[in-house]
């Protein structure tokens, strides 16, 4: 789609309940169901030698302002470094930056410090929050690794039996990639499995930190992974636009992919690609990633359709600032396949532009003072993004079935995970029919699901009632079973008469081979009445003349039945 650079905290269509509203102090997601994604250069902060203990450093800040953001998946970069945090020397290993993450997350006993008591960790701030899937980069410059953190579960999504890459197979120059892999630290990739609950399809999610540095060899580093990167996105995981993942055979992936990505399965890359695009002058990394080859084309794009994806315009909330490094400009970014994913909002969290009365309370308490806990965090403000993705939504009210459960605004009362407005059960006959002046009595029935979307007819049909006669089918919102004309009114008022009709039946006498037949779904899909919605429960009765009986009518029992999606 266009790649356009969305303003920060647009909200679209929500919800009647948000928890997205900063001038409150409320950081949460607009809607559970969309997806929050979170960018952070954490300046070497996440280190095994680092002191794990409250007060006021850089590890506590960290953890409170994850724990705030509470995103579902985090990118991180620039952790391990002990000598840049100045208090260790080297690069953690993948299985001590490994270790150092459980502790900032769910504190401990640190073994890297003589087994003392972790103090400051995300879950103190955030009982009940957790990112439990870890996958930590194997490639690293000699100084820091980068970390992805996610609620959900990696699985394969492309059938080559991996489900996470530190970096992007070697790229063999071809169209506009040079050759090569992602760049000094690797862009990995990680593939997400999405609750099938929720969602329709699952998630690709990719990052980097690009080479650092003004001097021309590093743009040219950060472009040169750009492009490769782009290519593999295109080729690799879209096909191109076709069914065959690399089509021209220049990647270098072993064992290889089999399929490509599902229509409801989008690509989000993030990260530190250090050059801002609106400064550089030239054509950078965010743009490489996202437009590929040509800004606008509609078949070389990075999105799954071929056309660009978006990348962010996110601004601070409060002031606006689109800076992501403290001494200014935006290094920092995220990027998503916007003919799948659409944007609900995007901003830069720095508590140094935050009032008082809007900080999140998680970094209430910081010995510094809650003003200070960014700079304190990093040099860099995380960026955040919450998309909106293809969601399962069987009543068809534009939101999630996982949260209007959430919400209570659908029932679950079977607690199998699915709105009870979307499970047709069968219709039920109730109430007594009347005999009539024959001594027959009608029966009503049904066949098919009452639906408001499924062609097939939903038939309401009446058997044992005189022959050659008029009659017809109503309905309402509510049971009765008070005494009427002899018989018993199935239905409360008010009612809802429909056309009226002829028994057929025997052509000459009278007898009881007379009946009736209307389909309700024609009444339902027709719009007529604005009170067939899917959820609705309905309660049916046939009435029809019969000239022999004391008050000349016949009278069915009654149907009860709820219209699904």
């Amino acid at each position: 789609m266009q790649a356009l650079r969305w303003l920060a905290t647009l909200v679209l269509a929500a919800p009647a309940v948000a928890q997205w509203n900063p001038p409150a102090a409320q950081w949460g997601k607009t809607d559970p169901a969309d997806l929050r994604v979170m960018s952070w250069n954490v300046l070497d902060t996440i280190c095994s030698t680092n002191a794990k203990t409250e007060g006021n450093n850089n590890w506590t800040a960290c953890a409170r302002v994850v724990a705030a953001l509470r995103p579902d998946v985090l990118f991180v970069t620039e952790a391990g470094d002990n000598s840049g945090n100045g208090t260790g020397s080297g690069v953690d290993g993948t299985t001590a930056l490994n270790n150092t993450i459980q502790y900032f997350l769910h504190g401990g006993n640190d073994q890297y410090h003589s087994n003392t008591p972790v103090t400051a960790y995300v879950q103190k701030y955030a009982p009940g929050y957790d990112l439990p899937y870890v996958f930590v980069s194997t490639v690293s410059d000699g100084f820091n690794r980068n970390v992805v953190l996610s609620r959900f579960p990696f699985v394969d999504q492309n059938g080559d039996g991996k489900s996470t890459l530190s970096d992007i197979p070697n790229v063999s120059a071809t169209a506009w990639a040079p050759g090569g892999t992602g760049g000094i630290r690797g862009f990995q990739f990680t593939e997400i499995d999405l609750p099938n609950a929720t969602y329709l399809g699952d998630f690709v999610f990719g990052g980097a930190h690009l080479k650092a540095g003004s001097q021309s060899s590093d743009h040219t580093d950060r472009i040169e992974a750009a492009q490769n990167v782009s290519y593999f996105m295109r080729y690799w995981y879209n096909g191109n636009g076709g069914g065959t993942p690399d089509p021209n055979g220049k990647i270098n992936d072993s064992p290889v992919a089999t399929s490509v990505l599902d229509s409801v399965t989008p690509i989000v890359i993030v990260g530190d690609w250090n050059e801002d695009e609106q400064t550089n002058g030239t054509k950078g990394p965010a743009e490489w990633l996202s437009f590929a080859q040509t800004a606008g084309g509609t078949s070389d794009g990075t999105d799954a359709d071929g056309t660009d994806m978006t990348y962010d315009a996110a601004l601070n909330y409060f002031n606006l600032s689109r800076a992501t490094y403290q001494s200014g400009g935006k290094l920092d970014y995220v990027a998503w396949q916007d003919s799948i994913a659409t944007l609900r909002l995007a901003t830069i969290f720095n508590s140094g532009a935050t009032p008082t009365g809007s900080m999140p309370p998680e970094l209430v308490g910081f010995s510094g003072g809650t003003t200070l806990v960014s700079s304190k965090a990093s040099d860099h403000f995380p960026v955040i993004v919450d998309l909106e993705l293809p969601v399962v939504d069987c009543n068809q009210n534009g939101v999630a079935d996982s949260t209007d459960l959430l919400l209570g605004t659908s029932l679950d009362l079977n607690a199998n995970g699915i709105p009870d407005e979307c499970e047709c059960a069968a219709p039920i006959v109730y109430c007594t029919s009347k005999f009539n002046s024959l001594l027959c009595q009608p029966t009503i029935a049904s066949s098919g699901s009452p639906s408001a979307s499924n062609p097939a007819p939903f038939l309401i049909t009446a058997t044992q009632f005189l022959n050659k006669k008029n009659g017809l089918l109503f309905y309402g919102h509510q049971p009765n079973g008070a005494a009427f004309q002899g018989g018993h009114l199935c239905v409360k008022l008010p009612i809802v008469r429909t056309a009226v009709q002829f028994s057929g039946g025997s052509s000459t006498g009278s007898d009881c081979t007379g009946g009736y037949s209307y389909d309700f779904n024609a009444l339902i899909q027709g719009g007529g009445d604005p009170t067939l919605v899917v959820g609705a429960t309905l309660y049916a009765q046939y009435w029809a003349r019969d000239p022999q009986d004391a008050f000349t009518t016949s009278l069915s029992d009654g149907l009860q039945f709820t219209i699904c999606n």
